[in-house]
């Protein structure tokens, strides 16, 4: 399983696909929190962005924490967020067909569960 195309539309809707590659999906050193940066004006744009990201953590496990870290920024995000959600596509970049592998002839189940409330 994995989202090739849907990872390859989303670095060519960004204007992404000949940039640099990032060795991380996040920056250890550069912080990201409520304080620190000035407004990003285009909110919408950074919750589509962080929107198409999370459904490229269903098969990319890679990535989850560092979306769901900038998830908690949907609210009030600033230029510091934006830039770090485009680390994470310079990071999808490097790999981009990257993704789960369950075999076929493989005796192993997948289930999963789900608690709405």
């Amino acid at each position: 399983m994995n989202q090739r195309k849907y990872a390859l539309e989303l670095l060519a809707e960004a204007g992404l696909l000949g940039c640099k590659l990032a060795p991380t999906p996040i920056d250890n050193v550069k912080r990201v929190s409520f304080t620190i940066g000035e407004p990003f004006s285009d909110i919408l744009a950074y919750r589509r962005l962080l929107g198409r990201l999370m459904c490229l953590t269903n098969t990319r496990p890679d990535i989850t924490f560092s979306v769901h870290h900038l998830a908690q920024f949907l609210s009030k995000p600033s230029i510091a967020h934006y830039d770090a959600a485009l680390r994470i596509l310079h990071y999808v970049k490097n790999a981009p067909s990257l993704g789960l592998f369950f075999p076929s002839y493989s005796s192993l189940q997948l289930k999963a569960y789900s608690d709405s409330d």
